[in-house]
């Protein structure tokens, strides 16, 4: 069953909603403009029919999915630093592992691959991270994600795309990988999906910044990822 939110004032009950979980607190950084690139994620959403809230602060995101039919992690890895607060917060956890086992689609999208670290929940349902000392990327350009399962539908084809193209993830061998990017002639894993952590989510590289939501593909490839993630076309 598709999950579906509580009705507000204004809109169809039966409209998805999406809560995008920002990065800000602990889960900021210096490199990612978190508010510019949530602002596009909720843009494209909005765009194909979703209810969006977006949330500053990942902890309180969880702590708030309710009945919320996908859960977007647009934030950065919270450990980064030697004086990193650690630990779950008990409602967070409470709110990602109800959602989790009710079938809530999922997308983590790039340096969310390296966020909600106290929460192993997180790592299992994306299939995948970025490791400390052992993930990097080259300089952020113009590239070409290749897609390599095009009978998926998220990725069809290939997509042009203004990003910083993570590679050496650490990718579990359960997953379904549908692009990757090659540097220096060594192809790296870019977007795939899961449905190993007891619900279906899709895990992009993608998304440094507000240049990479312009590429025609990259939206098309959201969009399709909610769907599925969301159970929306089952």
């Amino acid at each position: 069953m598709v999950p579906t939110a509580p009705p507000t004032p204004g809109s169809d009950e039966t409209t998805p909603l999406a809560i995008v979980a920002s990065g800000a607190g602990r889960y900021a950084d210096p490199w990612h403009p978190y508010p510019e690139t949530s602002a596009a994620i909720a843009e494209i959403l909005r765009g194909a029919g979703w209810r969006v809230e977006v949330i500053e602060d990942a902890d309180r995101a969880l702590a708030a999915l309710g009945d919320a039919a996908l859960l977007v992690v647009n934030a950065g890895d919270p450990w980064r630093g030697e004086d990193a607060a650690r630990g779950a917060d008990p409602a967070a956890d409470a709110g990602l592992t109800a959602a989790v086992e009710r079938g809530i689609g999922v997308i983590a999208t790039h340096s969310g691959l390296s966020s909600l670290r106290d929460y192993p929940l997180w790592r299992r349902a994306i299939g995948g991270e970025w490791v400390a000392g052992a993930s990097w990327h080259p300089e952020i350009g113009a590239t070409t994600l290749r897609s390599v399962d095009g009978a998926h539908g998220i990725v069809p084809g290939d997509l042009e795309v203004f990003d910083e193209r993570y590679a050496d993830l650490e990718v579990d061998d359960g997953v379904r990988v549908l692009a990757v990017h090659d540097v220096d002639g060594v192809s790296h894993p870019a977007v795939w999906t899961s449905e190993g952590g007891g619900t279906r989510a899709v895990a992009s590289s993608l998304g440094h910044d507000a240049r990479s939501y312009a590429s025609d593909g990259h939206r098309t490839l959201l969009v399709r990822a909610a769907r599925w993630a969301a159970r929306l076309d089952d």
